[in-house]
Parts: C-alpha cells; structure tokens; sequence
C-alpha cells in the first residue's frame, strides 16, 4: 500500500509539473539545442513570460531606456541588436530571429526537482540566496564588498568567469552585483546578476550567466531566477539568461581570463531598473511598477562572491569560491572584480570608494582589495573552503 501511495503521489507530482511546464514554456517560433542538452526557445518578444504579471498585464514594452547615467557610452542604438554577440554555448547551434528572445526551456527534471510544484517559479525563493544582513541564514557565507549609506541608482563591474566546484546539490556558488534597499526581511527588495553554479537550480555544474529579483511583502516572497516566472522583460535576442558561458578562465594561464560586464541602473525618467551584459548589450528592464522599497532608489551596492555551505557532518564544505584560490594569488590564478562603480543621485557613473567588506570566515573565502590605472578600483575574492585553518 505504501508503494502505491508514493507511486500515485509521483504521478500527481508529474502532472502537476506538466500542467506548470505548459504554462511556464511559451509557444516558440524556433527552438534551438544547445551542445550541453539545454534547449534554447526562440519566443515572440511580445509573448514573453514577463507579461503574465499581474502588474503588467497593460504595459507598454519598452525598446530603449530614457535615460542613462552619465559617461556611459553605448555603441549601438538598437539595444536588441545581435551584432557581435557575447559567447554562450548555444550560439554553436544557432541564433534567434529578428523579434523574438532565446528563453532556456524549463524540463520537467527541473521542476521535480523542487519539493513541490508549488514551491517553484515566484515561490521558488530562499533566504539564503540573499546577503546575511538582508535576512539570510548562517550557511550562507560571502566574499564582498558593499557601499551603503547613501541612495544609490545602480553598479557596475566587470569579473572573471570560473567554474568552481560544488560539493553537493543543496550548496552553489555565484559572483554577481547586488542591488538592495537595506531593510528586513520583510521589506526587502533586490536584484541580482552575474554568474552562478547551481545544481539544484540547473540539473548541472556548468557557469551560467543569471538574474534573480525579489520583494518580500507581508510574509510572502516573490520574484524568481531568469525568466522562470513573470517580470523581467527582455529584449535582447542574443543572450539567454540561465544559459552557460564559454569561454571559462584557466588557471595559471594569463593570456586565457575572460569576463563579464554587468551594468544594472534606474532610468531616471520612468524609474525601471535595466540591466546591461557585456560592453553595449542592454538586456532588458525589471519594471519600476514590480517593486515598493526599490521603486525610488536603492541603499546598497554590492559587488563579490557568496556560497552556501550545508556543514554536512559539523565540518565546512569544499564547495569553491570565484577559482577556488585565496585573493593573495592575484592575476591569473584568484577571481577578481575591476572597475566597480556605482550611480550616484547626480546619475552619475563613480568609482565605488569607501566601501565595506563582508567577509564571513576569511580562512575559508577572503577579499584583497586595491586600485589602478588600467582597472579603478577592484578586488581580488574567493577561496577553496574547507582546508587546515577553515575546518
């Protein structure tokens, strides 16, 4: 009889996932299979999952921001423009056409994942995903570098792509901006994006480039990963968030770093946050009408790493961070930010001076911080976890 039972639940869990998937996945003009199995959905810019918001159910889709922060130049005025696109993996297989975006298929695998059906897309969300004093858990440990303590209207750096390594499915390691206002739990709003290693999020171990934002009202959470539920809109139609990065760094090799740029700043006449990828590529917007604390500016800034570590058996995991080498190996072997900046209430784009570190246990990941002519201000972050001094 207990089979039984958990075999009928199994069915209904499969169900329920497929009523999810045909609601999640929208109908595409192309599809496109990527050489590392994901399948790569060419949809309509105009049927995207974004407009199944309540809140935007009305909204008039924006090709362009109004404004940007000052001394930032774009060489392109077609933001969805795929000229020299950044590298994903999936660009082996093909491209999208002109008017429709590349969405990552959701699978059935991916959902099942997940405890209940109920528990993925905009309730799909833990605490732990967001920095400590923004309401975390213990398990979660950083490597950064924050501004706080004024209004701020975005950030911006650049950072070198790895692939660390993550001990079980439960734990992930990422590198990303954050954009917060500096509230409990309860009132939190954030938008993140960079690159991340995610098990349970992807079914894998490969870098992928993500987003994530959240407002947290009431007890309740929403918001999502990528496009797995509605309110980022993206333009875009050469990157595909949740999609793998290639090239990767090599370690010990200094002709073979490769990173990314990420730019997320408000647009001072409508209050959208937009989101940048690369040196020129606008990906889309978060509208302003999706959040309450964010909706006027945000209150931190921050720019770094961040793991979790599930202490399986009292002892540290060895999940990496960055490259998995401690900041003290520099160039070539440490994983590094460059020329971080934020927007000030002048919108404009400074150097991020007189930051603070959030640096939770630095015999297992650190920050080395410093400046230079060719990259500003920057900082070298990560480490191996677990080892002698990080038991």
């Amino acid at each position: 009889m207990a089979n039984r039972n958990l075999k009928d639940g199994n069915s209904i869990q499969k169900l329920d996932a497929q009523k999810l998937l045909k609601k999640l996945n929208k109908q595409a003009v192309k599809s496109i299979k990527s050489p590392d199995g994901d399948i790569i959905d060419c949809v309509d810019i105009l049927k995207q999952p974004a407009f199944d918001h309540p809140k935007l159910k009305n909204h008039k889709i924006r090709m362009r921001p109004s404004s940007y922060p000052e001394g930032i130049v774009f060489e392109e005025s077609n933001v969805a423009s795929k000229s020299a696109p950044i590298s994903q993996l999936w660009h082996q297989s093909g491209s999208c056409p002109e008017g429709t975006i590349p969405i990552r298929r959701i699978t059935e695998e991916d959902i099942l994942r997940t405890s209940s059906t109920q528990k993925f897309g905009e309730k799909n969300l833990q605490t732990s995903h967001l920095p400590s004093y923004a309401g975390g858990q213990r398990v979660n440990e950083h490597a950064s570098i924050f501004v706080k303590g004024d209004k701020y209207y975005g950030g911006k750096g650049t950072m070198n792509v790895w692939n660390p390594k993550v001990l079980q499915d439960v734990e992930w390691s990422v590198s990303a901006i954050w954009v917060m206002n500096d509230a409990d739990k309860q009132k939190l709003n954030a938008i993140f994006a960079g690159w991340r290693v995610n098990p349970y999020l992807y079914g894998d171990n490969r870098t992928r480039l993500f987003t994530f934002w959240t407002v947290s009202s009431n007890f309740q959470m929403t918001g999502c990963y990528d496009l797995r539920c509605s309110g980022f809109i993206q333009l875009n139609a050469g990157v595909a968030v949740g999609s793998t990065i290639k090239p990767l760094s090599v370690y010990n090799d200094t002709n073979s770093q490769y990173d990314i740029t990420i730019m997320i700043w408000k647009d001072k006449s409508n209050g959208d946050w937009w989101m940048q990828y690369g040196a020129d590529k606008v990906m889309g917007y978060w509208p302003s009408s999706l959040f309450t604390h964010l909706s006027d500016s945000a209150s931190i800034i921050q720019w770094g790493g961040q793991i979790v570590n599930a202490a399986t058996n009292g002892q540290h995991t060895t999940t990496q961070m960055g490259s998995g080498q401690f900041p003290r190996e520099h160039f070539g072997k440490a994983s590094y930010f460059k020329n971080i900046k934020f927007v000030n209430g002048q919108n404009q784009m400074v150097p991020a001076d007189n930051t603070f570190p959030q640096v939770d246990r630095p015999n297992c990941y650190d920050v080395q911080s410093g400046r230079s002519d060719d990259w500003g201000r920057f900082f070298y972050f990560g480490g191996p976890g677990r080892n002698p001094n990080c038991p």
